[in-house]
């Protein structure tokens, strides 16, 4: 076994990127073979599966949430209704106008 103390710094930033190299390639190697267990299953009782590879993380991530204020002075100004209220419509709402009137 290897003493890491004695390793520079070099050599254990190679050696952690070999690790982890090493790691990617076991688990993707084990992925393909529970895709393939899978598939042997599922055809040994006259079925096919369809695996669908996707990205992984959040899926509304970069959605755009539709507009529901709009400055009827400027179309060009709106407003979702979330986050902090823009200053066009703060300011019809401190001369005492609803919130409903600027609605889309």
């Amino acid at each position: 076994m290897t003493n890491y103390q004695e390793l520079s710094e070099n050599e254990l930033e190679a050696l952690i990127n070999n690790a982890e190299k090493a790691l990617k390639a076991k688990q993707e190697k084990k992925r393909r073979e529970v895709i393939t267990q899978i598939k042997e299953l599922a055809a040994s009782i006259n079925l096919v599966v369809e695996i669908h590879e996707g990205k992984k993380g959040s899926s509304r991530k970069g959605t755009k949430v539709p507009v529901k204020y709009q400055n009827p002075d400027n179309p060009a100004e709106q407003w979702t209704g979330r986050g902090v209220t823009p200053k066009w419509l703060r300011a019809f709402l401190e001369a005492g106008r609803d919130k409903a009137e600027f609605e889309v």
